[in-house]
């Protein structure tokens, strides 16, 4: 009987073990990766911030950010299975379609693209078609090839002799007022105010006509179709990220920028946020009534003719294999808006 009993005992005490094991596995942490496409800064701030305040882990994931650069391959680790998620665009998401290879866009977190031209603030350039006069405009090479010449297809008087390449340093425009160089709303200004001491013009080319989304959530078809819940927390917590990032405090995720990147500044930081707001960079468009990260068809596909329309896509190409609007326009966080 004594044994029969410890026998009982025995099995009891394996059952509770292994309901217990069961029930920690069931609520461990998914662990997933999101590749970014350049060094930390404010412009990933979001997604920093739901790791800094837990937002990522009360929606149960265990996250970690690969932070990009320019020797990073992020996206081909996204292709690779090497990381869950990256940090894409249209553009590249449409090229993947047209070479069979199944990345889709799930949240659009910039609803405006930030690039932007600059030009000297007496140079006589006060309206976007007023670049066109000018001499010389510093493209890189990607920009020279697509919204170049998307301008020269909507706007008079741009022309291919005005290109030079763009070298990643403000000096040769600085030197010369009958130019303007690219840049980024939340970062070469800052730059070039610091160094030359004046306030530089700045045109957002997505506030005159050029559509395309910008700071996805970029995953592989396979991911959606396997672990379709993954997909939707780390939307969901993404969302709420940026929400805590543009309105909470963001201190931490400050912290954690630094931290990936020793050379960001508190006052780039406070700048980028600032631009980020005044130009409707996140919150703009669709976004305003349906939250963060919202992607339609018609802004996707009105991106997709624009290219069409300069030969860069084909218009057979089936655009919308590079996107899906399953997972937001939910209003998802906009209730921590303050």
């Amino acid at each position: 009987m004594a044994d029969t009993l410890k026998n009982w005992g025995l099995f009891a005490l394996a059952g509770l073990g292994g309901a217990l094991a069961a029930m920690a596995s069931a609520h461990a942490a998914d662990k997933v990766s999101y590749g970014t496409n350049w060094l930390a800064q404010a412009e990933h701030g979001g997604f920093y911030q739901a790791v800094a305040d837990g937002t990522y882990a009360k929606h149960g994931l265990d996250v970690t950010i690969v932070q990009g650069g320019p020797n990073a391959a992020n996206s081909a680790l996204l292709i690779s299975g090497k990381i869950d998620f990256y940090m894409g665009g249209p553009q590249g998401e449409i090229s993947a379609v047209e070479q069979g290879i199944p990345l889709v866009d799930v949240a659009a977190i910039f609803q405006k693209d930030p690039q932007v031209l600059i030009a000297h603030p007496d140079a006589g350039v006060e309206k976007f078609e007023d670049l066109a006069k000018l001499k010389t405009l510093f493209l890189g090479k990607d920009g020279y090839l697509t919204y170049f010449e998307w301008m020269k297809a909507n706007f008079k008087g741009f022309k291919d002799e005005q290109y030079k390449p763009y070298n990643f340093s403000p000096a040769p425009f600085l030197a010369d007022k009958e130019s303007a160089q690219q840049g980024y709303l939340t970062s070469e200004p800052y730059e070039i105010e610091k160094q030359a001491g004046f306030e530089p013009k700045v045109f957002l080319l997505a506030d005159n006509g050029y559509s395309p989304y910008s700071t996805m959530i970029t995953t592989t078809q396979t991911m959606i179709d396997s672990k379709p819940d993954v997909v939707q927390r780390f939307v969901d917590a993404s969302i709420e990220g940026w929400y805590n990032y543009l309105y909470g405090d963001n201190s931490k995720a400050n912290e954690l920028i630094k931290k990936d990147n020793p050379e960001m500044t508190d006052g780039q930081i406070a700048y980028s946020i600032a631009k980020m707001k005044e130009y409707g960079i996140i919150e703009s468009g669709d976004s305003l009534d349906k939250g963060i990260g919202c992607i339609t068809d018609a802004h996707y596909k009105a991106f997709f003719d624009e290219m069409v329309a300069i030969k860069v896509f084909k218009p057979e190409t089936d655009y919308t294999k590079a996107f899906t609007t399953k997972f937001v326009c939910k209003s998802t966080g906009m209730a921590m808006k303050k």
